[in-house]
C-alpha cells in the first residue's frame, strides 16, 4: 500500500508539473495565434495538442488526488485542514472553468487567465507542501487565490490589449 501511495504521490506531483508547464504554453500559443487578430488551422491545431496534454494532466490530477483522499479516509486519519480544502477547491475550479472554456461558456478575456492562475496555484501549493508551509486559513487562502486570479486576469487582459493596439497600429 505505501508504495501505490507513493507512486500516486509522484504521479501527482509530476501531473502537477506538466500542467503547469502546458498551462504556460497553452496562454503563449494562444497570444501568439490571437496577434493577427484570427486563429489560423495550423495554431489550431498546436493549441490542440497542448490542451489534449492539459487534460491529461487534469484527469491524473483528480485521479490521484482521489486515490491519496481514499487512502487518508480509510487509515482514519482523515482531516479537512484548509491546505487539502484550498487544493480541492482549486481542482474543482480548474475542471469547472474548463468546462465552461469548452463549451464556449466564458470569454476568452477570463478562462484562460482563470485556468493559467488555477495551474499556478496548483503548482505554489505544490511547493509549499514539502516546505511545511501550509498552517494559512482558509480565509487566507482564498483571499490570497482571488488576489491572484484578479491579477492574472489584469494580465492577460493587458497584453490581449497591447496586442490589439500593436495590430491596430500595424493595420492604419
Amino acid at each position: 500500500m505505501i508504495i501505490f501511495l507513493t507512486l500516486a504521490a509522484i504521479i501527482q506531483s509530476f501531473s502537477i508539473s506538466l500542467g503547469v508547464g502546458s498551462s504556460t504554453l497553452a496562454i503563449a500559443t494562444f497570444f501568439v495565434a490571437i496577434a493577427d487578430g484570427s486563429i489560423n488551422p495550423d495554431e489550431r491545431k498546436m493549441m490542440g495538442v497542448v490542451y489534449i496534454v492539459l487534460r491529461i494532466a487534469m484527469v491524473l490530477i483528480l485521479t490521484t488526488t482521489l486515490i491519496i483522499l481514499a487512502a487518508q479516509y480509510t487509515a482514519n486519519s482523515f482531516e479537512f485542514a484548509p491546505f487539502l480544502i484550498g487544493q480541492l477547491f482549486v481542482v474543482v475550479i480548474l475542471f469547472v472553468n474548463a468546462m465552461l472554456m469548452t463549451a464556449h461558456l466564458i470569454p476568452s478575456n477570463f478562462g484562460p487567465a482563470i485556468q493559467a492562475g488555477n495551474w499556478y496555484t496548483l503548482g505554489t501549493l505544490s511547493a509549499l507542501l514539502p516546505l511545511g508551509l501550509t498552517t494559512f486559513s482558509f480565509t487566507q487562502f482564498f483571499i490570497a487565490y482571488i488576489t491572484w486570479i484578479v491579477l492574472a486576469i489584469a494580465i492577460v487582459n493587458a497584453i490581449m490589449a497591447w496586442q490589439m493596439a500593436k495590430r491596430n497600429k500595424f493595420i492604419k
